[in-house]
């Protein structure tokens, strides 16, 4: 499948993002970690492609420049990821609720636009920090998105007056949170049931087994193999159910 960085129109500038795109087939919006748009991101996309989708993963830094904004070294260990995530906070800060979804309305008429997207409804993911935009996103426009998938997620439930559980009243997306140990308390996930559920959506939450924080990531050492797979197995079925047919 072609695959080329190109650039998307928003209200505050151009944001590149890495498409994987072939025929026609449903859209799959894929926000990245915090560490953003990097080789790793763009393998899952191409990897995901493979199961019959476009892809489009935004630069959430693009404001800053296109990706890498920060440099980042092939693999992240743990000596220097503290450092890292000191650099990239700053940047994750930024993103207010309007900003994300301002530029949540220019990649989805991105996609809209695209003559190798088909016409029903799309999937959004996140992983880390892009499971909070991937949330909003969905409950923002419920009329376009019809999955929505976190893994390692962060920021679902906060003490925030717009904390993205408190936006679900809308939300018709079907939900599926892959936790690793320890990403989010016992209360939280209460928490974040009560709102799903009052929404009337079909979810699941599920505690990967011996997983840590960014398990998905081959590029970090908290990668897992096992979390990995068993990512692959919950989206593809969760993409499959909602969007095959869409």
């Amino acid at each position: 499948m072609p695959t080329s960085t190109l650039r998307i129109p928003t209200p505050d500038g151009q944001a590149d993002a890495f498409p994987d795109r072939g025929e026609r087939h449903p859209a799959v919006l894929l926000y990245p970690d915090a560490f953003g748009l990097r080789p790793e991101l763009e393998a899952r996309a191409r990897e995901l492609a493979a199961h019959g989708y476009y892809v489009l993963v935004p630069n959430l830094y693009y404001r800053h420049g296109p990706a890498p904004v920060i440099d980042l070294p092939a693999y992240i260990g743990e000596e220097i990821r503290p450092a890292l995530i000191d650099r990239f906070l700053p940047l994750v800060q930024e993103h207010s609720a309007e900003r994300i979804l301002r530029d949540a309305d220019a990649y989805l008429g991105f996609l809209a636009d695209q003559p190798e997207v088909g016409a029903g409804p799309v999937g959004v993911i996140g992983y880390c920090i892009g499971a909070a935009l991937a949330m909003r996103t969905a409950a923002a426009r419920p009329d376009r998105v019809a999955a929505l998938a976190g893994f390692h997620p962060g920021f679902l439930v906060t003490g925030a007056p717009d904390s993205p559980h408190r936006l679900l009243s809308a939300l018709t997306a079907e939900v599926h949170l892959g936790l690793s140990e320890g990403d989010m308390s016992p209360t939280s996930i209460d928490e974040l049931h009560q709102a799903l559920d009052a929404a009337g959506v079909r979810h699941s939450t599920e505690v990967y087994p011996g997983t840590l924080h960014g398990y998905t990531m081959s590029d970090t050492e908290a990668f897992s193999p096992s979390g990995l797979e068993l990512h692959w197995d919950r989206l593809l079925a969760l993409l499959d159910r909602t969007l095959a047919t869409g």
